[in-house]
């Protein structure tokens, strides 16, 4: 018996409860355990919460799989509904938490039974396929990955004591299409330092909505790893003979987190101390989990523990653009000139093709018409690289400037030294962007390998601060047509301007999924931003456009090139 999933699926029903709780009852519905509402106060967010049903009696063993599948929506108690589906031994030993995989749709899955429909009553078991499109898989470790084409389980199942039928034996893990995927699970980006302790940088995981975040994410953070592709560019702060001595971490009235810790942390130094807040505590931001401060305890009894100063993260002032006669940020109706760069840009002799602002404005890299990368600032005009076919220049945090040919992805420099590249794009034919982040730690780029046009980041492994070789590829996400603009928008996406007739905007997460919406017609070029909501485009007739909501408003006209900073 075979068919394809129908949205009746008999028997399983889905409840969408509002939770309007909180406004009556004042009891969070999520996160941690923290002071409540007053009666009749409502939250300023209402989140919804799938509940499937359990198994209906009478149901085949097609209807006990699709219903199993179904209650993926539903991770309260471990996936308790999910459970049900299971007989007792299998109850015992399924690892929901081994893994996630996204499908296209639930109607799109197809569901067959080596038992036969004439011979449902008398058999005792049998087999149940499920064929459907895989588009992502969430790992192990929470990590999120793209990774599409047909995928096939099978559920062994059996008829129980009382008649009905039960799963006896299922693949570890869940399947859940991509629509719902984000309505269950939320991203939340662990925090790591850099190789010089000066940076935090995010590594995203993937964790149900409707689990005590701060727990979660603490436990993540403190007894699991990086990403193994991020790994070699970061490192955590917390020793690893430091583990969590509790299986929560409470949030007081006062909002203050206490996470108890092993023996070992009574005998850590103020700095490692002071890191190992600042990473948590900033994990804990990042996550939206919101604390006053991180207390650390051993056996009951306070740590003393700082936080240290990082590299400052700058405030996104706003577009920078060059015109005719001017360049510099816009501001109302005007352009105000950069400091030790306007004017060097404005007096060069060739046409500008691309320019990228440092974070702290005291220099900026140049492509000119020649196809050559130039370093403007401090009254100097210098000449990066010569060499032919570079693609737009990109500056990171520690003052190197980052080139490339198009036509030799593996010969990356930055500023005079050569960065290996061995381990990140061996098999690519062509590079066409490339801009480092924020951070300095992560390096996006697109290329080309086998004819396919992909989105990539690498780790960037440094020595004394000196990039000296890219870590091994993370494939984010594959596009239709090559592309040379390519943005940060903030610590955790990127822009893609994808060209067409009608041309697309990606915005593509770092370790999750992506979305397309439409440019504007005609546009040509990125300027990455802080956030996803504050990129600029560029049309082909020199028209600057921003977010206004889902719709594009008329920033500015005459504008030849528009440039971004460093890390965007």
């Amino acid at each position: 018996m075979s068919g394809r999933v129908t949205r009746m699926l008999r028997g399983v029903a889905i409840g969408v409860v509002a939770l309007m709780l909180a406004a009556c009852t004042g009891l969070p519905t999520s996160g941690d355990v923290s002071a409540g509402l007053e009666l009749g106060e409502a939250t300023d967010d209402t989140d919804l919460l799938f509940i499937a049903s359990g198994p209906p009696p009478g149901a085949s063993p097609q209807e006990i799989v699709e219903g199993f599948l179904e209650a993926a929506i539903t991770p309260a108690d471990n996936w308790g509904i999910a459970r049900t589906f299971l007989t007792p031994d299998l109850q015992q030993t399924w690892r929901p938490a081994a893994g996630v995989s996204i499908d296209a749709t639930v109607g799109s899955r197809v569901i067959s039974s080596t038992i036969a429909d004439d011979d449902v009553e008398a058999a005792e078991s049998g087999d149940v396929n499920v064929q459907f499109e895989l588009v992502a898989n969430v790992d192990e470790f929470n990590a999120y990955s793209e990774s599409t084409g047909a995928s096939n389980l099978t559920f062994t199942v059996e008829r129980s004591g009382d008649g009905e039928w039960r799963i006896a034996k299922a693949p570890d893990g869940i399947v859940i299409d991509e629509s719902r995927f984000p309505l269950v699970f939320d991203a939340y980006p662990l925090q790591y330092f850099d190789q010089d302790w000066s940076h935090l940088v995010p590594d995203v995981r993937w964790f149900p909505r409707r689990t005590s975040i701060a727990t979660t994410v603490t436990q993540a953070l403190i007894g699991g790893a990086p990403s193994p592709w991020l790994a070699p560019a970061v490192q955590s702060a917390f020793p690893a003979d430091v583990q969590l001595a509790e299986d929560a971490v409470p949030i007081d009235a006062a909002q203050v987190a206490e996470v108890a810790l092993t023996a070992p942390a009574s005998r850590l130094d103020q700095t490692t101390l002071a890191r190992m807040r600042t990473q948590l505590q900033d994990t804990f931001e990042a996550s939206g989990v919101h604390v006053s401060q991180v207390r650390f305890t051993v056996d009951g009894r306070a740590l003393s523990a700082g936080i240290v100063k990082l590299g400052d993260d700058a405030v996104d002032p706003g577009p920078l653009v060059l015109t005719e006669d001017a360049f510099g940020l816009i501001v109302g109706d005007q352009i105000a000139p950069v400091d030790g760069i306007s004017e060097q840009i404005l007096a060069l002799p060739q046409q500008v093709r691309s320019i990228e602002v440092a974070g702290d404005s005291t220099q900026a890299a140049v492509q000119l018409s020649d196809g050559h990368a130039y370093l403007v600032g401090e009254g100097r005009v210098d000449e990066v690289d010569s060499r032919p076919r570079l693609i737009a220049p990109s500056l990171d945090p520690f003052g190197f400037t980052w080139t490339v040919p198009a036509d030799d992805p593996a010969a990356v420099h930055a500023g005079e030294n050569d960065v290996a590249t061995d381990k990140a794009w061996p098999n690519a034919s062509a590079i066409s962007a490339m801009r480092v982040s924020p951070d300095g730690a992560r390096l996006a780029a697109v290329v080309t390998v086998g004819g396919q046009h992909w989105v990539v980041v690498v780790a960037i492994v440094r020595d004394d601060g000196v990039p000296v070789e890219l870590g091994a590829v993370e494939q984010l996400t594959r596009i239709d047509a090559d592309t040379d603009q390519l943005v940060w928008l903030g610590t955790t996406r990127l822009g893609v301007l994808v060209p067409d007739q009608s041309p697309l905007l990606l915005t593509q997460m770092v370790g999750g999924p992506g979305s397309v919406e439409a440019a504007p017609p005609g546009a040509r070029s990125l300027a990455g931003a802080r956030s996803a909501t504050g990129v600029r485009v560029l049309d082909a007739g020199g028209t600057l456009f921003a977010h206004a909501g889902s719709a594009w408003r008329e920033v500015a006209s005459g504008v030849k090139v528009l440039a971004t900073r460093s890390g965007e």
